[in-house]
């Protein structure tokens, strides 16, 4: 059996059915460039709310038009602070290529849900 190696690349900026792991400042500058919806979670491994939102976020991804994309705030300090993300988990909306919204701690699936709609309908 063969895979599509492109599906595989945790790189890859195209809509998937799962949340996309952001590796650099560049990689979600081409995200957000490349999609017309992005919603970002700042998050961190020992955080309990961001635990808490993984399977929601997994959710969106499967059932939404947006990019559901992850940034580690501990493995991308400079990124996190760029974006004046001071608590986790931060959530950023980017549509067309703006950030259009950012909310900090876990909100309800159908908030996160009407945010994304707000933008792909």
């Amino acid at each position: 059996m063969t895979t599509d190696s492109a599906a595989n690349d945790s790189t890859s900026t195209q809509p998937t059915s799962s949340p996309l792991h952001i590796e650099s400042a560049d990689h979600l500058s081409q995200v957000v460039a490349e999609n017309d919806v992005v919603l970002v979670d700042f998050f961190a491994t020992w955080c309990g709310p961001c635990q808490m939102l993984e399977p929601v976020l997994e959710t969106l991804a499967e059932e939404t038009d947006a990019v559901i994309a992850k940034v580690d705030v501990d493995q991308l300090q400079q990124l996190a602070a760029h974006y004046g993300v001071r608590g986790v988990p931060t959530i950023l909306l980017f549509a067309d290529g703006q950030q259009v919204e950012q909310h900090v701690g876990v909100l309800p699936e159908a908030q996160m849900r009407q945010l994304i709609d707000n933008y792909t309908n």
